[in-house]
């Protein structure tokens, strides 16, 4: 699996999922665009990269900001000439955030958790396909949820926003195959991203959850990196319209014993 020559940009870039993703695709080959919101972040990220003798640009940006997202693209296509694959991976909860029933959830974490996770994603494919159509090529790969396959408890803003995800994804590959572009998402369970991590920083909580999956851990950010990088690249290329699962089998059950 390589990226030779190819140009990408991953939102989120600075930690967990989109720091492995940005990091696998230079690896192999490709120059990649490390945005996020935290500047210092975005440019260790690049420096790492470069470091191991890859090629990277960190830019800032806001993925609520259409601004900012219209900045990366520019700069992939001003500084490279092209864009081959965008990673909409950027997510975070609203400062406050809780758990709430459907019923108690405040609008203004509702309104945050669309803007960032479902209205971001679009904007990030709308500016990358425009650049993709003239090419004539091009993958997109959004970070969805088995949030938006099944409900979580307390959590409707992400169930609603990362089922969004998924279907607009379906969308954009019905209506973009014509022009040789592919758009797929990927289905994480829990990652051991840092967020996550720091919630499950007690070893009997995370034990007790770990007994939930059959593989008896969470996933390592570079393990969902690999599902991502399989759907950036040519060995998936009669791939689309997918909504690939990585949860070590966490939704494989009914839970209903006998």
């Amino acid at each position: 699996m390589r990226f030779d020559g190819k140009v990408g940009i991953v939102t989120g870039a600075a930690s967990g999922i989109g720091r492995a993703t940005a990091i696998g695709f230079a690896q192999r080959g490709g120059t990649v665009i490390v945005a996020d919101h935290s500047e210092r972040g975005a440019k260790a990220v690049a420096a790492e990269i470069a470091g191991a003798g890859g090629k990277a640009e960190p830019i800032k940006i806001d993925v609520t900001k259409e601004s900012d997202i219209q900045s990366a693209v520019a700069l992939a296509r001003k500084q490279f000439g092209r864009l081959d694959f965008i990673h909409n991976n950027a997510y975070a909860f609203g400062k406050g955030w809780e758990p709430a029933l459907a019923g108690d959830f405040k609008d203004e974490f509702w309104d945050h958790a669309i803007n960032i996770g479902l209205t971001a994603v679009f904007r990030g494919t709308r500016a990358a396909l425009a650049v993709m159509r003239e090419q004539g090529s091009g993958s997109i790969v959004n970070t969805a949820s088995i949030s938006g396959l099944f409900a979580d408890y307390k959590n409707s803003a992400y169930n609603a926003v990362k089922a969004g995800v998924i279907n607009f994804t379906r969308a954009v590959a019905q209506e973009y195959g014509p022009f040789g572009i592919r758009a797929n998402c990927v289905c994480p369970g829990v990652i051991a991203t840092p967020p996550v991590l720091q919630i499950n920083a007690e070893p009997e909580r995370r034990k007790r959850f770990e007994q939930k999956v059959p593989l008896r851990r969470m996933g390592k950010p570079e393990e969902l990196a690999n599902v991502v990088l399989f759907l950036a690249s040519d060995l998936s290329s009669y791939v689309t319209g997918a909504a690939y699962v990585c949860d070590g089998g966490l939704t494989l059950s009914s839970r209903v014993e006998l």
